[in-house]
This record gives structure tokens, sequence and C-alpha cells, in this order.
């Protein structure tokens, strides 16, 4: 699977080097993606089997959801990347992850998302400028969408490039 248009069209945002975090990482398409890139990467999901570590990807296996502590403590990344994955009590913790000068590429489904399938329920759908009002006050926002979608497949989805200054 290539990475996201949204991720590769913003991706030039990212500072040269900096570490990237790719969260709820999946099969390890934008970790791919940004290491191709020459940037270091934390890629951190569930289900780790789709990725390798080496030098430059850091691999970690932790189920977000589950109430353990936050995997990543007291560190902070250049870029924090998420795609296809919602859990909003993560959101502070996201945000607190980026360094100065970092940026946050968001990409997910919202309301509307029912018609096409998976995900359905609310708690897996963004509300109507959900991000928006995430990043307000926090983050400039470069980036931002709430639209229909049809590749890879037919979909609501949100998503914002923004940046701390």
């Amino acid at each position: 699977m290539t990475a996201s248009s949204w991720i590769t069209t913003w991706a030039g945002l990212v500072p040269a080097g900096v570490r990237v975090l790719d969260l709820a990482a999946g099969n390890g398409r934008h970790t791919r993606f940004f290491a191709g890139r020459g940037h270091p990467v934390t890629a951190v999901d569930r289900d780790v089997s789709g990725l390798a570590a080496t030098d430059i990807v850091e691999v970690i296996q932790a189920d977000l959801e589950d109430g353990s502590p936050w995997p990543l403590a007291g560190r902070t990344f250049g870029a924090v990347v998420v795609t296809n994955y919602l859990h909003r009590p993560l959101f502070p913790v996201l945000l607190d992850s980026i360094r100065p000068g970092g940026v946050l590429l968001y990409e997910t489904f919202m309301i509307g998302n029912e018609r096409f399938g998976k995900p359905s329920r609310p708690e897996f759908l963004l509300r109507d400028g959900e991000l928006l009002d995430l990043v307000r006050d926090r983050l400039s926002v470069t980036a931002y969408e709430a639209r229909l979608i049809s590749e890879p497949k037919m979909a609501m989805v949100q998503r914002i490039a923004a940046r701390l200054l």
C-alpha cells in the first residue's frame, strides 16, 4: 500500500532530518515513506508484525487504547503522523509530542462515512471541524479538508496539516 496522498503532499512541511512519529502505523506505509526521505521514524502500533526495526526505524508495540501509560512519555518529535485512526483520549498527548517547529499530519474518517461502510460508529468518526478545534490556539494550520474522497475508496475524511510555532 502506498502512502496517503495527503501525507505525501504535505510531507515537505516536515523539517529535514527530524524524527517522525507514525502513530497506529499499521503496515508501515508512512514509516517507509518518511524513512525513505531520510527521517528517523518511530512507528507505534498494537500489531507490529508488518513493521521491521532498522537503524532508522524504531518499532514500539503498544496498545494505545488499553489504559496503559503513553509509551513515549517525555519524548517529542519533529512530526506526528496519524492516518485512519481515532482515539480521542490521545489528542492531548499527541499535541504535547510535537516539538517547536514540528508538524502534525492527521487524516481520518468523519461523520458521513457510515454511508460508505466502516468505520461507521460515531466514536470512530470525527465531528465536523473537530481537527480544527483540536489545534485551535496551539498550532498554525497550513491546510485543512473535510470532504468526500474516492481513492483508495469512497469515504468521508477530515485532514489537517499544521505546525507548532
